[in-house]
């Protein structure tokens, strides 16, 4: 098998993902071959992900596009000043990334813009022929989660969804046993994404940033890559199983609209918004092999970040707020820390490398989820975290909208793989 042709779980086989190692050079290479790669969008998230993937030995930076001018020229300093070269830089207007990707000089684009964004860049990128990276979540609309597998599919090229919240340490080690059937057969999970987000919903004059606009515009689970991703790996979701239907439910709107009172005025502008998001939002979701998956999200509640995940099997329970209970293991009724499982149970990502690793952002995660994207290009395979993940996640976001409007309704939940999760 060529790698131009390895399958996702020929992939999964060779790197672990029940046991990964590592990537490395491929047998015979002596260093890593070249990746070149273009970015879009180089703000705040776009900016940390460049650091980390200048650090990737191989990877280049031939061309950035941010329409942000300042963005734009921090950017291409940061370049400069590590490699030594200038890369072009594109900021006519918002469709300048086009006219980058008429680029014959770079293999692969990185997208790090406002979500609205994201399908239609990837799109494009892929079409472009370029392997795509994007930033989370992968899609807004049924209509573009669809457009992301339809495009991948035609175009043969490479896509990974970003997610960073799949790679770190304790995560990684709870997908191994998991994989490895510690804790026996897997029926339940939570995950949530709860995060005091308001400050970054406005300028400081007022005017709604776009992240505000989102939460004035959409309603439902707005964010669900970060708290589905990990739970999604560990109960092996598109590896012998699916997600196939919701049902969603959301408080009201309050504390968006109290903020917005409190720190510019009660008749000030923003206080005049009428935000559509309740402030938590409860999705169910079940899958074919009959498990129940919890997620909560909430972004704009008065309360420290909360960002838990659980699984929960015939023989035992992973819970990240308390540690593992494996049923029969001698120590009674009693959670044990997880780190006492890490010596049995590391990841070799995180045995190998981690030291490098924890030296980046969001516990790690920024330098395997960059590591990985830069691999998965150099050797043209399948990620961890493909085209048919970042669909079914990002899909929740108009789903668990759509079973808002009907009162809590079941939705389904549509097979993108086409029925390669049987065989995945």
């Amino acid at each position: 098998m060529t790698r131009a042709t390895m399958t996702r779980r020929a992939f999964l086989a060779a790197t672990g993902m029940a046991a990964a190692a590592p990537l490395a050079p491929a047998q015979g290479e002596t260093k890593p071959r070249p990746v070149r790669v273009a970015f879009i969008g180089v703000g705040g998230r776009g900016t940390g992900l460049l650091k980390v993937l200048l650090k990737v030995p191989g990877a280049t930076v031939p061309a950035i596009c941010d329409i942000n001018e300042d963005h734009l020229n921090r950017a291409i300093e940061i370049v400069e000043k590590v490699h030594g070269y200038t890369p072009a830089g594109y900021s006519r207007d918002e469709y300048d990334y086009r006219r980058m990707l008429e680029r014959d000089d770079f293999d692969a684009l990185l997208i790090a813009t406002p979500v609205e964004w994201h399908a239609v860049m990837a799109c494009d990128g892929m079409r472009a022929g370029k392997h795509v990276g994007s930033e989370v979540p992968g899609a807004y609309s049924m209509a573009e989660c669809w457009d992301l597998v339809k495009t991948k599919e035609a175009t043969g090229k490479r896509y990974m969804l970003l997610e960073n919240y799949v790679y770190v340490q304790q995560r990684m080690m709870v997908m191994n046993m998991a994989h490895a059937g510690a804790f026996g057969d897997l029926y339940y999970a939570e995950c949530s994404y709860i995060h005091d987000c308001r400050s970054l919903r406005f300028e400081s004059d007022g005017r709604l940033t776009w992240r505000g606009e989102v939460k004035r515009d959409h309603f439902g689970n707005l964010y669900p890559t970060h708290s589905l991703g990990p739970v999604s790996k560990w109960l092996g979701i598109h590896q012998g199983d699916r997600m196939t239907s919701l049902v969603s439910m959301m408080s009201k709107p309050a504390a968006l609209q109290a903020y917005a009172h409190r720190r510019f005025g009660a008749d000030s502008e923003p206080a005049k918004v009428d935000f559509t998001a309740g402030d938590m939002c409860v999705t169910l979701v079940k899958t074919v092999q009959g498990r129940l998956i919890n997620v909560y999200y909430d972004s704009d509640s008065p309360r420290p970040a909360s960002i838990f995940h659980l699984v929960q099997g015939t023989k035992g329970v992973y819970d990240s707020r308390r540690g593992i209970y494996l049923d029969g293991e001698g120590h009674g009724e009693k959670w044990v820390p997880a780190r006492e499982f890490a010596a049995q149970y590391e990841h070799d990502y995180w045995r190998k490398r981690g030291e490098e690793a924890a030296k980046t952002g969001h516990g790690g995660g920024d330098y395997f989820v960059v590591s990985d994207f830069v691999e998965m290009a150099r050797h043209d395979r399948e990620p961890l975290v493909d085209v048919y993940d970042s669909a079914a996640w990002s899909s929740l976001i108009p789903l668990s909208k759509e079973s808002i409007r009907g009162g809590g309704g079941s939705v389904e939940i549509p097979d993108f793989t086409g029925g390669k999760w049987q065989r995945a």
